[in-house]
């Protein structure tokens, strides 16, 4: 078997209705920084230290198109690394009651 050609996740790009809720998010629950932003473009770049995250705002958010992971191609998920099972319970907590997020479902085994 050949060995793979990439070296994991550079980063990854979320389409968002609100560009500041979605860094504030990123930042006030999760603890990432803001590492950068473009608001011509407009985005907005966000680093756990170890995890890069391109945050765009939607051109015509009022008229987008929501997720619905059983109708839609595209990013299903994004899960985070935590260091162990009361680690992921307090960052789930802090998620689930995040204003403008909605949780389908909780952490389970992958």
């Amino acid at each position: 078997m050949q060995a793979p050609l990439t070296l994991g996740t550079h980063h990854v790009g979320l389409t968002v209705p609100d560009l500041d809720s979605a860094v504030a998010f990123f930042r006030d629950a999760l603890g990432f920084a803001l590492v950068g932003e473009n608001p011509d473009y407009p985005c907005a770049f966000v680093n756990d230290g170890t995890t890069l995250i391109t945050l765009w705002r939607a051109t015509d958010p009022a008229n987008a198109t929501g997720f619905d992971r059983k109708a839609n191609i595209g990013l299903h998920h994004l899960a985070f690394k935590v260091a162990d099972a009361g680690k992921l319970e307090q960052v789930f907590n802090l998620v689930k009651v995040y204003p403008g997020v909605t949780v389908e479902f909780g952490p389970g085994p992958i």
